[in-house]
């Protein structure tokens, strides 16, 4: 709702008020909360209460997808009533060109990757399965955003990705 009244008011959130709410409707630590409850009997209570709590690497991989969804689908987006993205908030806030704001978003996207990184060369909080989850699906959101926005525009790498893996599966 948050996003609709910024949309509907016409208002430019600032950079800080547009990671908040939007790490949180892109739907990533959503995504990897779900996958946890098919991993049966090791995904405990407490493991829902680590991952609810905004742990580092589930705020990372939120950081890595808005900001790469951002850099492919922005042109795409604000052609019709879209609300601003990062590169809008950061160029509003900062006065700053969109090349400097997608300058940015590629620093943020590195440093989520340091944060990824660091958590599962130490997993301290919970065990490595659902650091592993994580990461693949950070790892997967990068390939999906990677030369365009294969999400928006899924024809070509996503098509062909989702045959080689469901219908030309490797042999096990």
């Amino acid at each position: 709702m948050t996003e609709a009244r910024w949309l509907n008011k016409n208002y430019k959130p600032t950079v800080e008020e547009y990671l908040h709410t939007s790490t949180i409707t892109g739907g990533y630590s959503f995504l990897a909360i779900t996958s946890y409850i098919g991993m049966g009997n090791i995904a405990t209570e407490n493991i829902f209460k680590w991952a609810t709590n905004e742990p580092k690497i589930l705020k990372a991989g939120s950081v890595i997808y808005r900001l790469i969804d951002d850099i492919m689908s922005n042109e795409f987006e604000q052609k019709r009533k879209h609300v601003s993205s990062f590169l809008e908030c950061y160029m509003n806030q900062y006065g700053e060109s969109r090349e400097a704001a997608i300058h940015e978003c590629r620093k943020r996207i590195a440093n989520g990757w340091k944060d990824i990184n660091e958590e599962c060369l130490m997993p301290i909080n919970v065990p490595m399965p659902f650091l592993k989850c994580a990461f693949n699906l950070a790892c997967f959101l990068d390939v999906f955003y990677k030369e365009k926005d294969n999400f928006t525009h899924s024809g070509g790498l996503m098509k062909k990705s989702i045959q080689t893996i469901l219908i030309d599966p490797v042999p096990i």
